[in-house]
């Protein structure tokens, strides 16, 4: 368990995440900026709804209407057809295809994005006369300071919502998720903390077990107190939502970390000795060793998953090359694990043994396997539900594989039974010949 330790406290001191984006969005209009991209990229939004929202207030008025500042929206689909084919269009053709233009000769300005027949993706540009002009020394004039607010029509119809198309619902739902947590700890927390200190053969895995949900319950309410300020002002608090996806790869770290050594330690344990004598964790090198390389490979890519990942609320929803890796190391995962506990149930003669092995191996599959079936089955959706599609999915699933695994340690007419027949001591307790140290 140190190893494990020593782990979350590295990665919580080497990363911190950066915060969300929010479509509260302050900065400078850049000349230079504008010219050197042909277009400065401002944002992106996902607007729905006939009384969609932009606000821009521009600080320096007077400098805005001497560079003729404007700004340019692009339907999703039409600016990646522009980037497909940025050869056969000049700086003022591109700009000239915007959906929606906004030139910006007051201190305030409010743009309606109506008749919008589904939700879709705009991207907001900034450009002025300097843009397309290759005359370097001018467009060094002053930058304009702004804010901009992105706005999407609530229930009752007025542009006052801050969160996206692909955003909306997520705030309600992390509410129902910290509610559920509360009151499941309300019932069960008494039991469980007994369970726990009177010690025994469950000890360690409860305790390992417990860390997670606790992690999981952690990153919910983060995640809850970060919507809920993002409701009200399209900022949030972007140390709640980092530390929301620090408890999240923390609680990932133990789970698998935990399913590992409980996997390995059974299959090596099969492997080295006979099948008349009872199971038994040994500790070896090898299976250790194994369990903090592939613990250590999946934080190195979840870690450089996030320093890529620059669309905010959507840590769950694997977009670059980490992301891929991660999918295909947790089916690699599933698939050896389940062969592993495949091969122990095959020559089980015990029916009560096979019954937990068969329950054990749910909850490792279901653990592993509901990212990447979700992120298969969120093709399925629009684009913008694919990544609320997987964040509710993927959290609903590790939940329900953690009340399985729950009901599995907890049953002493199954787990008990298995792992305690003849004195045999249990996977992650104590050896026999370590009878004071756990085998973390």
């Amino acid at each position: 368990m140190g190893v494990l330790r020593l782990l979350a406290v590295a990665l919580a001191c080497c990363w911190w995440p950066p915060g969300s984006q929010g479509k509260t969005l302050r900065g400078s209009f850049s000349s230079a900026a504008a010219r050197d991209s042909q277009g400065q990229s401002i944002g992106h939004f996902e607007f729905h709804g006939d009384h969609a929202l932009l606000c821009v207030r521009v600080n320096n008025i007077a400098v805005a209407v001497g560079k003729e500042a404007k700004l340019h929206l692009f339907q999703a689909q039409e600016w990646l057809k522009l980037q497909e084919n940025s050869n056969g269009y000049s700086c003022s053709e591109k700009l000239s295809k915007a959906q929606l233009t906004m030139t910006m000769n007051q201190t305030e300005h409010n743009l309606t994005v109506s008749q919008i027949p589904y939700p879709q993706t705009w991207h907001v540009f900034y450009a002025d006369k300097y843009t397309c002009t290759d005359d370097n020394e001018n467009s060094q004039v002053e930058d304009i300071p702004f804010e901009m607010m992105l706005l999407n029509p609530d229930a009752e119809g007025n542009p006052l919502d801050h969160f996206s198309a692909g955003e909306s619902g997520l705030h309600e739902f992390f509410f129902l998720l910290v509610l559920v947590y509360f009151v499941i700890a309300c019932i069960y927390a008494q039991s469980l903390w007994q369970a726990i200190n009177k010690g025994g053969p469950m000890h360690m895995i409860l305790k390992v077990l417990t860390t997670a949900l606790l992690l999981q319950a952690g990153s919910a309410l983060a995640n809850y107190i970060h919507f809920s300020s993002y409701s009200k002002d399209g900022i949030g608090l972007p140390f709640m939502g980092s530390l929301a996806e620090v408890f999240d790869i923390t609680s990932q770290i133990h789970m698998l970390f935990l399913l590992l050594s409980l996997c390995m330690g059974w299959t090596i344990v099969r492997m080295k000795k006979s099948q008349s004598r009872p199971l038994q964790w040994d500790s070896t090198p090898a299976s250790t060793g194994i369990a903090v390389f592939i613990v250590i490979t999946q934080s190195i890519l979840l870690l450089w998953e996030q320093f890529e990942e620059t669309s905010p609320h959507s840590y769950y929803s694997h977009h670059n090359l980490a992301g891929i890796l991660l999918i295909i190391l947790r089916i690699c995962l599933a698939l050896s694990l389940g062969c592993g506990l495949y091969q122990i149930i095959t020559v089980e003669r015990s029916t009560l043994k096979r019954e937990f092995y068969i329950t054990f191996a749910k909850g490792c599959v279901l653990w592993f396997l509901c990212h990447p079936v979700l992120a298969c089955i969120s093709f399925m959706f629009n684009d913008y539900q694919r990544d609320k599609v997987i964040t509710i999915g993927v959290i609903l699933c590790q939940s329900v594989s953690m009340v399985i695994l729950y009901r599995l340690f907890l049953s002493h007419s199954l787990y008990w039974e298995v792992s305690s027949l003849s004195s045999v001591t249990l996977p992650l307790t104590i050896s026999s010949g370590h009878k004071s140290r756990p085998h973390f």
